[in-house]
């Protein structure tokens, strides 16, 4: 049993994948060996979240993840404790698995209820698991989520919270809360992704002892994802000069806006950029910015955009529409920010030029929030983060660009490799001015040579990183944020 590290990267499967492991390894087992091993697994994490626990109600549901749950009752049992087991099933439709961890709890002695003893000092929801179609859960197993959110106890969730979905990370209305989670043989997307960071609380992983066994192999499936691991720290040489680490030229700041590119050029510069230049689009206001003397602002006719990476959009408006066609052609790095993906979403000539670049020019970087990336997919924000996985990937394979798509769990895609989703960050982001942090981050990191993939891996775990580790007590703004990366 490993307790996830963020920091550490890790492989993550579909429930369809994670259906071909689990085949494999019952073909292999003796029968009902995996749900045996499952539950001595959430037993055993049960006892070591809450060890002076005593009273342990473990709410199982009618189907496979009940009998884990069922599983679990009967060692706790053994051990000392007095678990109340209440379980939605039926003996007469119960799959065997579970109806044979039915049994082999009652032998053992376990008490069964129909309802949720009065008091408890910790609770399992064993309720639905993977392979639960989406429903919003009804009748007692609603009572009963409501009952665990607001016992204020610890909550482990086998396999995962019911109400999430392992796929997509999308919840119910209905939905445990958990304050631990045990995933079984593998871990999932959603639990890193679009509400299952809110859900899942600590998680865990058991895979059963499933590689030790013969037969049975981790390469029988593909990694649907990566979670990202804390990207390598590279010392900089000291034979090195400002034009080792690149040059990045910020293009935004319509009349209004400047604040947003004064901001992505501020964080390019604090993420080491060698030099960062500002052509702003409000007709030039500002020659100097007393605060950061090092930015170094130009007519936007006087860049050379063939020479320097470019982080475009942050504060367009209107006003960067007519300079698009000019920076899509260019073959330098190019990262697309708020703005211009707006603007090139409702511009079929200025996304066929986008098309074409991916295809023959430089690196390109599109930094969408959802919204933004429903209106390049011609979709809606639901839609979006319904499947936040497979909406990051359309759009790479669309435009043929490295996707940033932000949010709860940011998922980072590019074609032909397998997705990653980001660990790190917080609710704290979602203020205005952070997302063109984000931006200037990543035009340094290509500035410094690195690939789209590696530079916006990078980037958004840094600037998650950094949210992260904010003061409690310290308001988290973007000015502030674009000096603290690094």
């Amino acid at each position: 049993m490993l307790k996830i590290d963020l920091t550490l990267r890790q492989a993550l499967y579909s429930v369809a994948a994670t259906r071909r492991l689990e085949q494999a390894a019952q073909a292999a087992l003796p029968i009902h060996t995996l749900m045996q091993r499952a539950g001595l697994a959430v037993a055993q994490l049960a006892l070591a979240v809450a060890p002076h626990a005593q009273r342990l109600w473990i709410a199982c549901g009618p189907g496979n993840n009940g009998g884990d749950g069922l599983e679990a009752a009967l060692h706790l049992q053994r051990w000392g404790k007095s678990p109340v087991v209440t379980w939605l099933g039926d003996l007469d439709k119960t799959p065997p698995d579970a109806a044979a961890s039915y049994q082999r709890a009652r032998q053992a002695g376990v008490t069964f209820s129909d309802t949720p003893p009065p008091h408890f000092d910790f609770c399992m929801d064993a309720l639905l698991g993977m392979g639960a179609n989406p429903q919003v859960p009804t009748g007692c197993m609603a009572e009963w989520i409501q009952r665990m959110n607001a016992s204020h106890v610890p909550v482990l969730a086998v396999d995962l919270p019911t109400g999430l979905q392992a796929d997509t990370g999308v919840m119910s209305d209905i939905s445990v809360q958990a304050t631990h989670t045990l995933s079984l043989l593998t871990l999932k997307p959603g639990l890193f992704t679009g509400h299952g960071r809110d859900a899942t609380g600590t998680v865990w992983l058991a895979d059963l002892d499933i590689s030790h066994d013969a037969g049975t192999t981790p390469n029988l499936a593909t990694p649907t994802a990566w979670l990202a691991g804390a990207p390598e720290m590279v010392a900089r040489r000291h034979a090195s000069h400002k034009g080792s680490y690149g040059d990045v030229a910020v293009i935004g700041g319509a009349p209004g806006m400047t604040g947003a590119a004064l901001l992505a050029a501020s964080a390019a510069l604090h993420a080491g950029a060698g030099r960062v230049f500002v052509g702003l689009l409000d007709g030039g206001s500002l020659t100097v910015d007393m605060t950061q003397p090092e930015l170094m602002f130009r007519p936007l006719d006087a860049l050379d955009f063939n020479a320097m990476t470019l982080v475009c959009g942050c504060g367009g408006g209107e006003a960067v529409r007519v300079r698009l066609a000019q920076v899509l052609a260019t073959t330098s790095p190019l990262v697309l920010d708020a703005d211009a993906l707006n603007a090139i979403a409702g511009d079929k000539q200025l996304q066929t030029q986008l098309i074409a670049r991916s295809q023959q020019l430089g690196s390109t970087v599109l930094t969408p929030h959802p919204l933004e990336a429903a209106r390049l997919l011609g979709s809606t924000v639901a839609q979006v983060q319904n499947d936040r996985l497979n909406s990051a990937q359309q759009l790479a394979q669309c435009f043929g660009c490295t996707v940033i798509l932000k949010g709860s769990g940011t998922v980072i895609a590019t074609p032909g490799q397998t997705p990653v989703i980001n660990p790190t960050g917080n609710a704290r982001l979602a203020s205005a001015g952070t997302g063109d942090v984000l931006a200037g981050m990543v035009g340094a990191c290509l500035a410094r040579g690195s690939t789209a993939f590696e530079a916006a891996c990078q980037a958004v775990y840094r600037h998650g990183l950094s949210a992260d580790q904010w003061p409690f007590s310290a308001s988290l703004v973007g000015g502030s944020l674009a000096r603290q990366v690094n």
